[in-house]
């Protein structure tokens, strides 16, 4: 009889243990899965955010998109990181990039049949073209110059040199939506009077919806 309560009770404290470990890791469970350790992320993906920048809510209603930032990953130094125009043009952890976004929310683009083309000759190749924008200044005017960069262009222009690959349609300036007041004060607020309509502008709405990619990730 002893012996049967020993072992019922051994029974009993494994049990608690195994039933506490799991209510603690669900109980300290991130808002977002550990991208890092996912074998479903490749090199050269795009990803794509909302910002929480005072240009974010121009730039989603003037594209008319939910997006407003967004980068290339790279995986380097046992590490996912977001390349990325900011200020200034700069790598950042992939869970910084995260966190620093809307609600954590992001999706992961890829470019269709990227196993037969980003080769790892071509992945160098991109981040060489990449690379060399690393220190730049973030464009606020967002021109089509290479002397500054914002987040679409930044991507666009890396793929399109070291690929030939034209991931979404350049605009004019001119073609997006000046309607709201929100727009119209972030417009004369960078440019006043002198608004550069004829500038070419990729936006991360355009991006999106390129036939090269397919989504991977939504979260």
């Amino acid at each position: 009889m002893l012996k049967n309560l020993k072992y019922f009770a051994i029974v009993l404290i494994l049990m608690i243990v195994i039933w506490a470990v799991y209510y603690t890791k669900k109980s300290i469970a991130v808002p977002f899965p550990k991208i890092a350790e996912s074998t479903e992320l490749h090199e050269g993906d795009i990803i794509f955010q909302t910002s929480q920048s005072s240009q974010s809510e121009a730039i989603q209603l003037a594209t008319h998109s939910r997006f407003s930032h967004m980068g290339i990953l790279f995986y380097e130094h046992s590490n996912w990181w977001v390349y990325e125009a900011v200020q200034p043009v700069k790598k950042t952890k992939l869970q910084d990039w995260i966190v620093r976004g809307k609600d954590g929310e992001f999706v992961v683009k890829r470019l269709k049949n990227a196993t037969q083309i980003l080769t790892p000759q071509h992945l160098e190749t991109l981040k060489k073209v990449g690379y060399s924008y690393a220190g730049k200044k973030y464009d606020l005017a967002f021109s089509w110059s290479d002397e500054e960069m914002y987040c679409s262009e930044l991507v666009w222009k890396m793929y399109q040199k070291a690929l030939q690959i034209e991931i979404g349609k350049l605009q004019r300036l001119s073609e997006f939506d000046w309607s709201n007041p929100v727009v119209k004060h972030k417009l004369n607020e960078r440019y006043g009077n002198k608004i550069p309509s004829n500038e070419w502008v990729i936006s991360p709405q355009s991006m999106f919806d390129s036939p090269h990619l397919e989504t991977v990730i939504t979260h």
